[in-house]
């Protein structure tokens, strides 16, 4: 533990220098319980610890310390849960050869122990979500399991920490780190002295970030996770479910070490229902075909029952015979319920690709008469030749999209293409537009077959392009 908490008990009159000098120090015991809730976003953790603390009627001065951790110091603020009614916080002090510290002065009315909620900001914690994904053989259905690690590089070390992580963005009035820089810019090299009247903009500030982040997380409503045999013998995090973001809390308590990171299972989830669909899209995965697994985070899929955080996603395929094939790797963004998971495991070898052009010609050819010169020749008379320019034209192009399935399995294929210009896209393979350039193909190419996906592209050159877009034209 890098920061020290001590008590102080002395008489009503001081001075903020000389405290230390005329009153004994005494260390109190560690910290009963501290709860950690890292926001990813701002690089932000809220840190609540609590202490039973014994108190003298009277004046009593809490001291606390955090030397070589990155603890925001306009951030630490007491509490008083129990016997508040007897406990006042007169103000705090800052001292000035001691940038690391604060006094509070506390008022009791009682001799004995209450409970106090010391909390703060910090940075230099986070966490990262990363998935297992397996296919059965037949690659029809799917088990994921996901798990959370949490690293510390705080300065602090945090034994059986309640620990509980943020998924999407907090909207906080300014970035923590800047308040926090502005706000000891401030007073850094000075002694201040804080009562309960006197306040700054960034005090007032981190004041209200806090009361919003208490409202937000005690709204939550408690989701079940993972599966019902696991729950009784496993930790699990389990989800609370907020207006503009989620908030995982893992069961029981963990340590934290700092310069440790530390892995958790989240969830698991099998016999997820998926498919598997083969794609040619130029635009997002280059001059290839890739193989997708396709699944939904819904409670049909068995899943659904909170967002699914960004993370790296390596999925395998059980071979058979006790054994896993890496299918590939990927990172994947946030996933909020209802939305599609698109896993790309890149070329399939035994799934070939060619794009064919079998036909191309020009025709309705469009002229403009610039105008007419006349010769004289003596074997022909008069001449009169007229000086004519192509203006305009079509382009007409037949193309196969041949697809060589090898897989020894049925497989379907979408083909998304793009094409610049005044655009007719003809095909009996009812095409549909993806955007208001390109046309969109499905097919199921049965194993072992080879099948050609033919369209026509009549392109309007010149004069008779008169618009940027692509129209679909069924043909037979």
């Amino acid at each position: 533990m890098k920061y020290v908490l001590t008590i102080i008990v002395g008489c009503l009159c001081y001075t903020a220098a000389g405290l230390a000098q005329n009153v004994d120090l005494a260390t109190l015991p560690g910290r009963d319980t501290v709860q950690l809730t890292i926001y990813n976003s701002e690089d932000l953790t809220l840190a609540r610890e609590v202490r039973h603390i014994t108190f003298k009627q009277g004046l009593n001065s809490l001291q606390f310390s955090w030397a070589g951790t990155l603890i925001d110091p306009t951030s630490v603020e007491v509490r008083f849960k129990s016997h508040a009614d007897e406990l006042e916080l007169l103000d705090s002090t800052f001292p000035h050869d001691k940038r690391e510290m604060v006094y509070w002065n506390i008022e009791s009315k009682f001799d004995g122990v209450a409970e106090v909620e010391i909390s703060y900001f910090t940075s230099g914690l986070s966490w990262s979500a990363d998935y297992v994904v397996i296919s059965d053989p037949d690659e029809k259905q799917l088990r994921i399991d996901s798990f959370i690690r949490v690293y510390n590089n705080s300065g602090e070390e945090y034994e059986d920490a309640q620990v509980r992580l943020v998924v999407g963005t907090i909207n906080l009035v300014e970035p923590i780190a800047q308040l926090a820089q502005s706000a000891m810019d401030q007073f850094y090299g000075l002694e201040l002295h804080f009562s309960r009247a006197e306040d700054t903009r960034n005090f007032e500030t981190l004041a209200r970030a806090r009361r919003a982040l208490d409202k937000a997380e005690a709204a939550g409503s408690v989701f079940g996770g993972g599966e019902g045999g696991r729950q009784e013998r496993e930790k699990q995090i389990i989800k609370e479910g907020l207006s503009e973001y989620f908030i995982y809390t893992i069961e029981g308590t963990e340590t934290i070490r700092n310069g440790w990171s530390k892995r958790m299972r989240s969830f698991g989830a099998g016999e997820v229902a998926f498919k598997v669909q083969y794609r040619y899209r130029p635009a997002e995965y280059g001059d290839q075909m890739v193989k997708m697994f396709l699944l939904r985070n819904d409670t049909e899929s068995k899943l659904g029952t909170t967002p699914l955080p960004d993370g790296t996603v390596q999925v395998f395929r059980d071979n058979g015979r006790d054994g896993l094939s890496f299918l590939g790797q990927q990172y994947v963004k946030y996933v909020p319920i209802g939305e599609m998971i698109e896993l790309n495991l890149g070329p399939d070898a035994q799934v070939i690709h060619q794009l064919v052009r079998q036909k191309s010609w020009r025709d309705d050819f469009w002229f403009h008469r610039a105008g007419a010169d006349i010769y004289f020749s003596p074997t022909e008379g008069h001449r009169i030749e007229i000086d004519d320019n192509v203006v305009g034209w079509w382009d007409h192009e037949q193309w196969v999209e041949r697809i060589r399935n090898y897989s020894g399995k049925e497989v379907n294929v979408e083909i998304r293409r793009a094409f610049d210009g005044h655009v007719e896209y003809a095909s009996s393979l009812d095409p549909t537009l993806y955007d208001f350039r390109t046309p969109q193909i499905t097919a199921t190419i049965p194993a072992g077959e080879i099948k050609d996906l033919a369209y026509q592209i009549n392109r309007a050159q010149g004069t008779l392009a008169q618009q940027y877009n692509v129209t679909i034209k069924k043909s037979e």
